[in-house]
């Protein structure tokens, strides 16, 4: 399975945040699957943390999101122009500027999203909780 994590689901993983659904963490810790993360998420990240949205613990990932996405053996997925254009593209369901650029980029990579948001289900997406 090809596993895109929801930028909660990235911070959880590292924290170890019992949040982080018990089978959302067997995916994530199963090494047949492929997990990615996008440049998104780093970007999320590093606004969150500047504004202080994060939790104090997050300061290490905030700091250096490559090292810790290398670190838990995933993989960078970056923001292309198509997942720019898909995203814009999207139904007006979520506002989030980061979420849709997740959404599409699940759409347009054919990845399951891992995510507790249950909005995403209205745009079509696979979505593992």
């Amino acid at each position: 399975m090809r596993l895109l994590l929801d930028t909660h689901a990235l911070i959880w993983w590292v924290l170890e945040n019992p949040l982080l659904s018990p089978k959302a963490s067997a995916a994530i810790a199963d090494t047949a699957n492929d997990v990615l993360v996008s440049a998104a998420s780093a970007w999320e990240i590093s606004i969150k943390h500047k504004i202080g949205k994060l939790p104090p613990e997050a300061v290490v990932l905030a700091g250096d999101v490559a090292k810790a996405v290398a670190s838990g053996g995933f993989v960078e997925l970056p923001v292309t122009m198509i997942h720019g254009q898909m995203a814009g593209a999207l139904d007006g369901h979520h506002k989030d500027p980061f979420d849709r650029m997740l959404i599409a980029q699940a759409l347009c990579e054919e990845l399951t999203l891992v995510s507790n948001e249950t909005r995403f289900d209205t745009y079509g997406v696979t979505r593992l909780w």
